[in-house]
């Protein structure tokens, strides 16, 4: 007597392991997002601080904050916006300037979620950094 061995998948046995992987898939998403906006979040931040240290080095030297980026040494990064495009996604810019008072800002060039908000980040002469709009 011939037996005959089952080799392989049925559809329906493949067909339940695809939407296994589906929905492990949709519940691992979320989390990557979530590290994924806060490793964008963390160039900002750097581009921040590093804009920072130049503006108290100028101020050291000036006794008043400059309101040129270029004025202070500060090189922004191509963005991934120009032509060609870079790898930086935050445009920086100096809106306040004064004799004791500072804000720099860096504003996202992408939207990262797709919602139609832009992602602010705000550093002022203390050091603090706050999201203003959050993507």
């Amino acid at each position: 007597m011939i037996i005959l061995q089952k080799k392989g998948l049925t559809l329906i046995e493949l067909l339940i392991v695809i939407v296994i992987i589906g929905i492990l898939s949709a519940m691992a998403l979320p989390a990557f997002l979530k590290v994924q906006s806060r490793v964008k979040a963390s160039e900002a931040k750097g581009m921040l601080k590093a804009a920072l240290v130049l503006e108290k080095a100028y101020y050291n030297q000036h006794g008043r904050y400059c309101a040129s980026l270029d004025e202070i040494g500060f090189v922004q990064v191509s963005l991934f916006t120009d032509d060609p495009p870079g790898n930086g996604r935050y445009r920086m810019a100096i809106p306040v300037a004064t004799g004791e008072n500072l804000r720099v800002t860096a504003t996202s060039v992408v939207d990262f979620d797709g919602d139609g908000q832009y992602s602010v980040w705000i550093i002022d002469e203390s050091g603090i950094i706050q999201e203003s709009v959050a993507d």
